[in-house]
């Protein structure tokens, strides 16, 4: 066996797990997705479930994964919505959010405490997520709220999200497009950003060296792990391809490449 690959898992003690185009597509797993997260438990390591889609509650993800049969503890499952509402909680309290995003996100922030705006209301914060919900009618007062000062936020930067039947515009094409309106950039939360490593290594009371980021996107997954001291697995199983990687410089460059999860399994 390839003693490098050996070296660097018996130093991981959790693997975070992204979750479209890593363990499944849509609501397909991947093949020996399942198989592989049984394996890590079985060697006495830790998973969380780290997903940067904040559409969905970690509750419905809960359920998603247990149908698909990954068995996660309740504790197991995060998103970039849980990240970006402790930013707001803890560095923005009592600013008030005008939010594109779904139901359920809106519901997470208003449980959380965070002061909503809606459409025809003034915000001190536009946050953008990716919205399965979105109207001209958002996307006209989220720039007229940015232009007249509010801050710009973002649950996450990806830019397509994997389905099983193809890609569909993610956050990022959003942000893109009131960015090309207003000329505004966003802050970020989910991965690849500090914020992200450091909510994980504070739930998981371990540091960088100790804990994988496993996942399918060079600009979020991968980058997460190299900028803050993760090692970072990638999998060709969804948005990356092999000849994606042909540029990458050397500091960007993935500790470990897999075709999928399935061959991690005997390093394990």
């Amino acid at each position: 066996m390839n003693t490098t690959i050996l070296r660097i898992m018996k130093a991981i003690k959790l693997f975070m797990l992204d979750l479209d185009g890593t363990l499944y597509r849509g609501i397909i797993p991947i093949e020996g997705a399942v198989t592989f997260v049984k394996a890590i438990r079985a060697s006495q390591r830790r998973v969380v479930f780290f997903t940067n889609n904040a559409s969905k509650t970690p509750e419905a993800y809960i359920e998603k994964l247990s149908l698909l049969g990954f068995e996660p503890g309740q504790d197991e499952v995060m998103t970039s919505g849980d990240v970006t509402i402790e930013y707001l909680c803890s560095q923005r309290k009592g600013e008030k959010v005008f939010c594109l995003g779904t139901p359920s996100l809106l519901d997470s922030l208003e449980k959380a405490g965070v002061p909503l705006a809606t459409i025809g209301e003034e915000a001190d914060i536009v946050l953008s997520s990716f919205d399965l919900t979105l109207t001209y009618e958002k996307l006209v007062h989220a720039c007229d709220l940015l232009r007249n000062g509010a801050a710009f936020l973002s649950t996450h930067p990806d830019i397509n999200c994997p389905t099983e039947t193809g890609f569909i515009p993610d956050c990022g094409a959003i942000n893109a497009l009131l960015t090309a309106s207003t000329g505004k950039t966003p802050r970020s939360f989910g991965k690849p950003n500090a914020e992200t490593a450091a909510y994980i290594a504070k739930k998981s009371r371990l540091s960088s060296r100790e804990i994988a980021m496993v996942g399918d996107r060079m600009y979020t997954d991968i980058a997460l792990g190299k900028r803050h001291g993760l090692w970072a697995i990638l999998v060709l199983s969804g948005e990356t391809r092999e000849k994606d990687l042909v540029q990458t410089p050397r500091n960007e460059f993935p500790d470990l490449i897999f075709p999928s999860v399935k061959e991690i399994i005997p390093y394990l």
